[in-house]
């Protein structure tokens, strides 16, 4: 299969972005609707859970709602309010070396994939990440040099809560630290299970275990895969082999501390790197973030793309799936 994937800037919500929601609307649609409209939240239960935890974006969210039409549908849709249940793969850690690096794989269908890195400078604060939903991120970095990344926590349980993507885009909105963003995820409720992962530019880092049915735990773990404290979802967890991947990045950082390219070509082989693409969790691209640097990297076995916050390039690249590991 083959990834077209774009890089798009635009400072403001205007134009550019209400041409991408015209593209990607009829597939999101699809899958927002497969339980049916009545299974999820009306538009007034959604932007008042809206108002309630994540106040500060309710002008952003509206005025996105606007070029996208107006419609009741799709106002639901990017409130991320109760979102259809999904799952992920993903492997993230901090690499412990001279300046602080996220490095993440993102483990998911290539058919339900954006495909796009976006850069904005919403509400003045700019943002760059790779999107999901068009304005939620699955990992990102902000002007203060603070990154963010999401693994799927391994369980089952479904409740009410924001679909996580949105969850990162309000932190990269309005933290600047990981004191700052830890807690907001501490206190913005989840839809699902999630480990959400930061670092800012002062090499403060910890990763939050969300959870939508029981507080979330905030702890200083450097590595996150696909389950919490424990495993809960046995099967789920063979298949993904999450704990033989926590396993394999925690020796790689207790054992000896080794180069950042070799830690990060790591993320391209097995046991990290997956071919699961039939499976709908097949590596799609590997991302390494640099707060210091304001930059992000996306790798795959046989190409990079490079990001600075400051000096962003739009482009496209055409990826083709399953690549072979090196």
């Amino acid at each position: 299969m083959r990834l077209n994937w774009r890089a798009i800037s635009e400072a403001e919500p205007g134009p550019v972005w209400a041409g991408l929601f015209g593209q990607y609307w009829p597939d999101y649609h699809r899958w927002w609707l497969r339980e049916g409209a009545e299974a999820r939240p009306g538009y007034w239960d959604s932007l008042q859970a809206l108002k309630t935890h994540m106040p500060e974006i309710v002008p952003l969210y509206e005025q996105l709602c606007e070029l996208a039409g107006g419609s009741d549908h799709a106002a639901r849709f990017l409130s991320f309010y109760c979102p259809p249940p999904y799952l992920s793969g993903c492997s993230q850690a901090i690499w412990p070396g001279a300046e602080p690096v996220l490095v993440r794989n993102y483990d998911y269908s290539p058919s339900a994939f954006d495909s796009l890195i976006l850069h904005t400078n919403w509400q003045g604060r700019t943002v760059m990440g790779t999107s999901d939903g068009l304005w939620g991120l699955v990992d990102g970095i902000n002007d203060a040099g603070l990154a963010i990344s999401l693994t799927f926590g391994g369980r089952r349980v479904v409740g009410d809560g924001f679909g996580v993507p949105l969850i990162l885009r309000y932190v990269l909105q309005t933290c600047e630290t990981a004191e700052e963003a830890g807690k907001v995820l501490a206190r913005v409720p989840t839809h699902m299970s999630y480990n959400v992962t930061v670092i800012d530019a002062e090499r403060r880092y910890l990763t939050a275990l969300m959870a939508p049915d029981r507080a979330a735990i905030i702890t200083h773990a450097a590595v996150a895969t696909n389950h919490q404290e424990k495993v809960e979802w046995a099967s789920h967890a063979r298949f993904t082999a999450t704990v033989e991947r926590e396993r394999f990045l925690l020796q790689r950082l207790t054992l000896h501390t080794e180069p950042e390219e070799k830690f990060i070509r790591a993320f391209l082989r097995p046991p990290l790197y997956s071919v699961a693409f039939d499976q709908g969790f097949g590596t799609l691209y590997t991302a390494v973030y640099r707060p210091q640097r304001l930059q992000m990297e996306v790798c795959w076995p046989k190409a990079r793309w490079q990001f600075d916050l400051h000096g962003f390039q739009p482009g496209e690249m055409q990826i083709y799936t399953p690549a072979p590991a090196l």
